[in-house]
């Protein structure tokens, strides 16, 4: 199920996330870094969910308070709330 996340704090303005089964199935960032969003896409697809939250979870990007991968982890976490 594809599903479309608002961000906050960061240049992308918001992540579409298709999901299957706890993997994650495609990803991709609306505006910001084309390239930073692009690897973050490819390096998770076919990751399990849980292990993509744990791995971007928290990650800073300056002095922001988050990235664009610990978005992309509040993203799927909102996702699994909502079923998957």
């Amino acid at each position: 199920m594809k599903t479309n996340y608002k961000t906050t704090g960061v240049c992308a303005t918001s992540i579409n996330l298709d999901m299957e089964g706890g993997v994650i199935k495609e990803v991709a960032f609306d505006k910001g870094c084309n390239g930073n969003g692009k690897a973050i896409a490819a390096l998770v697809q076919g990751m399990n969910a849980d292990e993509a939250i744990k791995r971007l979870k928290g990650i800073n990007c300056k002095t922001r308070g988050t990235s664009c991968g610990d978005q992309l982890a509040h993203a799927i976490e909102e996702r699994l709330k909502q079923g998957n």
